[in-house]
């Protein structure tokens, strides 16, 4: 999750934000929700410094794309080095055998750029 504000309307699982977060970013006598709130990523992208691999799924509704792609963005708006893998017909989990050995490649591709 990039922006839990957003997020929080976006999901299509109430349960897990507010399990997750507390509860809603508008409720401000919410200590918890508004400790979560206060620590949500976009708030921080002026900080990154560290090059981000974010791997997404179009059918993930639990967390919308857009967080994804939204943070990808971020990154690269800070020239902090990116990248992005999408897969348009995957959701939360990576089902399909020849979507699996892209991420594998992709994932440990990046690892092996970044921590060598």
């Amino acid at each position: 999750m990039f922006n839990l504000e957003s997020q929080y309307t976006e999901t299509e699982e109430m349960w897990f934000v507010n399990w997750d977060l507390g509860g809603p970013f508008w409720d401000k006598n919410n200590a918890t929700a508004q400790r979560s709130y206060a620590n949500s990523p976009h708030k921080f992208v002026q900080n990154w410094d560290t090059p981000i691999l974010v791997i997404h799924g179009e059918k993930d509704y639990r967390i919308p794309a857009t967080q994804g792609m939204s943070a990808f963005d971020a990154a690269v708006l800070r020239g902090v080095p990116a990248k992005m893998l999408y897969f348009p017909d995957e959701n939360h989990w990576v089902l399909k055998p020849q979507n699996g050995i892209l991420w594998q490649r992709t994932f440990f591709g990046w690892l092996d750029k970044w921590l060598k």
